[in-house]
C-alpha cells in the first residue's frame, strides 16, 4: 500500500504491510520502507518473524494476535541496518478476494523536523472547530482531529488505518465512501448531507460533509480531506419552519371545529409527538359565548380529536366526543388557569401525584411508557378555547424548550382557526334560529290547496342562506304561494329574508295582483340597498316567485322575479315545467313584472322551489330541472311522500346551498259551495236579493247566519248600486268561513268612517265591520271587490 508524501500538514506517515495466515509478508508500502528500510522486493514473501526484535516472533504473534480480529499496542522491530525501532502498531484481520484471511499491519512513521509554518498548520488541523480527517487513496484514515475523535467516540490511534465504515458502521458511511471514491476519480469536491446518530448521542444528528482532493506538488491525488459540520440545529430550524408552513396550509381548511382539531393532530403526529390529544371547552359545541373571567376549579372539556403513532390510539383515556373532567391541580387545569404551557418529564414524584389525581391516566402513562409531555393552552383573541396534549413514548428523546415553542406556535395557529370556526358556528346558529323564527312555524289549513313544505339549510361551510317560502290566505278562499332566495349568507341574509317576507305579507294583505306585488317589492329592495350601501346597485337582491290560486275558477296567476319556473304535475301523473315570463331579480329593475295565468285541474300539484334543489357545481340547472320533473312524475301515496322522494332523488347528503320546496295540491270549490247573482243597478232589487240569499243559506244549513248575512249583503249591494259602476255581482262562498263578495266596475275603494249623530249615511261599512270577522277591498283589472267573512267554526 502506498504511503502519503508531501502533505501540506506534514502529517505522520503511515507504514502499512499485509501478511497471510502463515505470517508471510504479502504487501509492503512506501511508508513501511521508510520505517524499516526494506524495499518491497526485499521483504515480500519472507516471514514477518524476521522483523521482530526482542522476544521471539512466535511469542509475539501468539500474544498479540491469537483469537483476535483487532489488536493495537507498542512493538519492537528490526531496521534493515540492524538498529531497533519502537513503533505504535495496529493490526486488523482482513479477508482477501479469494476468501483467505490475513492481517493488515499499520504503524506511524517518525515525523521529519517541521517548520514553524508546518506546526501552525498541524495546530489548525488538530484544533479546528469542526470534524476533520484525512483518508488515503485506499480510503483508510491517516489523521483525525479532536472533533473527529469526539464524533466517532474513538481515538485517532485506534481509527488510524481503518475505513470509515469500519469504525462508524452506518449506511451513511457507505454513501460517504462512495463520495470519496468520486473525489479520487474526478479530482472534484463533493458535498453530502448525512443523518445519523453517532456513538454516545441519544438522537440523530444532521451533518454536512465536505470532501476535497489532496494533491502533492506534482498534482497527483494522494488522499481525501474529510470535513463535517454538525448542522442539527439548522436542520431542526428548517424542519420546524417547514412544519409551521404545513400547519398553516393544512389547519383550518374548513370551518368545522372537529375537523380543525383533527387537522392539528394530523400535523403534529409523528413529527412533533407520538400522541396528541385536543380537548375543547364545552361552550364551543353548545354555541355559547366564552366564559367570562379566568377559569377555576375542575374543568370539563370534550375530546375533539386525538392521534397516535400506535394503531387505534390506545393511550387515550377518553374517546373522541366524550367529556373529561380535569382536577383542579392537574397539569391541564393549571395550564388553563395560568394561561401558560407546561413541559414536564414523567418522574416517580409526578406519578405519585397522578396516582392520587387520576389513577386511570397514571395507568396509561405506565403502560405505554410515556416519558415526556407538553400541555399547551389553546387561546386566541383573549378567549380560552381548550388545551392540547403532546406526549412521547416511542421517541426516546424528551421534549425540550424548542419543542415547547414549536408546539405553542402550532397550537396558536390552530386556535385562530378554532375561534373562526366558533364564531362561524355561533353566527350559523343565530342565523338558523332567526330563520326558524321568520319562516312559517306551520302552514295554514286552506280549502284552496293542500300544502307541504321542506326546508334544508346548507351543510357546507358557506353558511345559512336566505331561502324562504310562505303560504298566505287571501280573500275569496284564494291562497298565495311564495318562494324566494336572497343574496348572501348568514345573519344578514336571514334578516333580509325576514324583511322581504313581511313586505310580501303586507302587500298580499291588500290583494295586489302578482305582477304588481313584485313591482312594489322590487322598489322596496332597491330602497333597502340604497340605505345600506348606495354603491353598487343590487348589493341587496333576491329572486322571488309569487302565485295566487283561486279554487272557484281554478285559475292560478304566477309572476317571477328571476326565479326558477314552477312545475305542474297533472292528476294523470305527467309533470311539465310552466312557461312563466322570468323578470329580472328584485333590486335590478324599474319595469313592471309580467304575470301569466294558467288553469289547474283539481288534484294537480304545483311545485315551487329554490335553485339549491336543481343547481350545483356538478350539475347545470337544465339537468336539475329535468331531474326534478322526473322525480315529481313518480307516483306517491301522499304529498309528504312525494316531497321526500324529490329531496332524496335530487340532493346529496350535504347540500351545497339552502333548499326550499313547496308542494301544493289544488282543490276546487264546486257549484254546491258557490252562489253568484248578477244584480241590476236598481235599489229595489236589494229586497229580492236578500230573500234569495236567505234561501241559499237555508239550503246550506246556515240558519244562524241569516240575519247578519242579510245586513251585510244589503249594505254592500246598496253601496255598489249607489256609488259603483255596473255590472254589479254578488257571490257567496261557503268555505271554512262564509264569504260575501260584491263586485262592480268602479275603481274607487270605500273607506270606513265614523258617522255623526245627524248624518244620514256613513254607517254601512261600519256595520259590516262590526258583523264580520274580516272585511276588505281588492282591486282587480276591471273595478273592485268588497268582501266580508263570517266564521263558521261554531256551525
Amino acid at each position: 500500500m502506498s504511503s502519503v508524501v508531501n502533505e501540506p500538514l506534514d502529517m505522520v506517515y503511515l507504514a502499512t504491510a499485509t501478511m497471510d495466515s502463515h505470517c508471510v509478508v504479502t504487501g509492503w508500502s512506501e511508508g513501511a520502507q521508510r520505517l524499516l528500510g526494506y524495499r518491497p522486493e526485499e521483504i515480500v514473501g519472507r516471514a514477518v518473524t524476521e522483523l521482530w526484535a526482542g522476544e521471539t516472533a512466535a511469542e509475539a504473534i501468539g500474544r498479540c494476535l491469537a483469537g483476535r480480529s483487532r489488536w493495537s499496542g507498542r512493538v519492537g522491530l528490526c531496521h534493515r541496518d540492524g538498529h531497533r525501532v519502537e513503533a505504535e502498531a495496529l493490526a486488523h484481520r482482513v479477508v482477501a478476494d479469494g476468501g483467505a484471511t490475513g492481517w493488515l499491519l499499520v504503524s506511524a512513521v517518525a515525523r521529519e523536523p517541521r517548520s514553524p509554518e508546518a506546526d501552525a498548520a498541524v495546530g489548525a488541523f488538530t484544533q479546528a472547530p469542526c470534524v476533520l480527517a484525512v483518508f488515503d487513496t485506499d480510503l483508510r484514515l491517516v489523521r483525525a482531529n479532536a472533533e473527529m475523535e469526539a464524533a466517532a467516540a474513538v481515538t485517532e490511534d485506534r481509527m488510524r488505518g481503518m475505513r470509515l465504515v469500519e469504525f462508524l458502521p452506518h449506511p451513511e458511511s457507505e454513501k460517504t465512501e462512495e463520495g470519496m471514491r468520486r473525489v479520487l476519480e474526478r479530482g472534484e469536491r463533493q458535498v453530502l448531507e448525512a443523518y445519523l446518530r453517532v456513538p454516545g448521542q441519544s438522537r440523530e444528528h444532521a451533518w454536512t460533509i465536505s470532501l476535497a482532493p489532496l494533491n502533492d506538488r506534482t498534482g497527483r491525488v494522494y488522499g481525501v480531506c474529510f470535513a463535517a459540520y454538525d448542522t442539527t440545529r439548522l436542520h431542526q430550524a428548517q424542519e420546524r419552519l417547514l412544519l409551521l408552513n404545513e400547519a398553516g396550509k393544512r389547519i383550518g381548511s374548513t370551518l368545522d371545529l372537529a375537523h380543525v382539531a383533527h387537522e392539528l393532530a394530523d400535523v403534529a403526529v409523528p413529527r412533533v409527538a407520538d400522541f396528541v390529544g385536543v380537548d375543547l371547552l364545552t361552550f364551543l359545541d353548545q354555541g355559547e359565548e366564552p366564559p367570562s373571567g379566568p377559569l377555576s376549579g375542575p374543568i370539563t372539556m370534550c375530546r375533539a380529536a386525538h392521534r397516535s403513532v400506535l394503531p387505534g390510539t390506545p393511550e387515550a383515556v377518553v374517546g373522541v366526543g366524550e367529556l373529561d373532567t380535569h382536577p383542579e391541580s392537574s397539569p391541564s387545569a393549571e395550564c388553563l388557569t395560568e394561561g401558560r404551557a407546561i413541559l414536564y418529564r414523567v418522574s416517580d414524584e409526578l406519578m405519585v401525584r397522578w396516582d392520587a389525581l387520576d389513577p386511570v391516566r397514571a395507568a396509561r402513562i405506565r403502560e405505554y411508557g410515556i416519558h415526556s409531555e407538553l400541555v399547551v393552552p389553546m387561546r386566541t383573541r383573549g378567549v380560552t378555547l381548550g388545551v392540547v396534549f403532546f406526549a412521547r413514548h416511542r421517541t426516546p428523546v424528551p421534549f425540550d424548550e424548542d419543542d415547547l415553542l414549536l408546539a405553542e406556535e402550532i397550537t396558536a395557529r390552530a386556535a385562530v382557526c378554532v375561534d373562526n370556526a366558533r364564531r362561524y358556528k355561533r353566527e350559523r346558529m343565530t342565523a338558523r334560529a332567526l330563520q326558524r323564527n321568520l319562516l312559517p312555524r306551520r302552514l295554514p289549513d286552506l280549502a284552496a290547496v293542500e300544502v307541504i313544505s321542506r326546508y334544508l339549510p346548507s351543510e357546507t361551510w358557506a353558511g345559512v342562506g336566505g331561502d324562504w317560502f310562505d303560504v298566505i290566505p287571501l280573500s275569496g278562499a284564494r291562497a298565495a304561494l311564495v318562494v324566494g332566495d336572497t343574496v348572501g349568507r348568514g345573519v344578514e341574509a336571514s334578516a333580509t329574508m325576514g324583511r322581504l317576507r313581511s313586505a310580501i305579507r303586507t302587500l298580499a294583505d291588500i290583494d295586489l295582483p302578482p305582477g304588481e306585488l313584485l313591482t312594489h317589492l322590487d322598489d322596496l329592495v332597491t330602497r333597502l340597498a340604497a340605505e345600506d350601501d348606495p354603491e353598487p346597485p343590487g348589493a341587496i337582491g333576491a329572486t322571488c316567485l309569487y302565485a295566487v290560486y283561486d279554487p272557484v275558477s281554478r285559475h292560478c296567476t304566477i309572476a317571477s322575479a328571476g326565479h326558477p319556473p314552477p312545475v305542474v304535475v297533472t292528476p294523470d301523473g305527467s309533470a311539465d315545467i310552466l312557461d312563466v315570463p322570468n323578470g329580472p331579480p328584485l333590486g335590478l329593475s324599474t319595469l313592471p313584472f309580467e304575470a301569466v295565468e294558467t288553469e289547474l285541474s283539481e288534484g294537480s300539484v304545483l311545485a315551487l322551489y329554490t335553485d339549491g334543489l336543481v343547481e350545483g357545481h356538478d350539475r347545470a340547472i337544465d339537468e336539475g330541472l329535468e331531474a326534478l320533473r322526473e322525480a315529481l312524475a313518480q307516483p306517491g301515496p301522499s304529498l309528504d311522500a312525494l316531497g321526500d322522494t324529490v329531496l332524496r332523488t335530487l340532493l346529496p347528503a350535504r347540500p351545497e346551498d339552502d333548499v326550499a320546496l313547496l308542494l301544493a295540491r289544488a282543490r276546487a270549490l264546486g257549484p254546491d259551495r258557490v252562489a253568484t247573482w248578477e244584480i241590476p243597478p236598481e235599489p229595489a232589487v236589494v229586497s229580492r236579493i236578500r230573500q234569495e240569499v236567505t234561501a241559499r243559506l237555508m239550503d246550506w244549513g246556515l240558519e244562524k247566519l241569516v240575519f247578519t248575512t242579510e245586513l251585510v249583503v244589503s249594505e254592500l249591494v246598496t253601496n255598489a248600486i249607489r256609488y259603483g259602476r255596473p255590472p254589479v255581482r254578488l257571490r257567496l262562498i261557503r268555505d271554512r268561513a262564509l264569504i260575501c263578495e260584491v263586485s262592480d266596475f268602479s275603481s274607487t275603494a270605500p273607506h270606513l268612517r265614523r258617522a255623526r249623530a245627524l248624518d244620514e249615511g256613513g254607517r254601512g261599512l261600519f256595520l259590516v265591520a262590526q258583523l264580520a270577522q274580516r272585511w276588505g277591498t281588492r282591486l282587480e283589472v276591471h273595478g273592485k271587490t268588497i268582501w266580508a267573512e263570517q266564521d263558521l267554526s261554531d256551525d
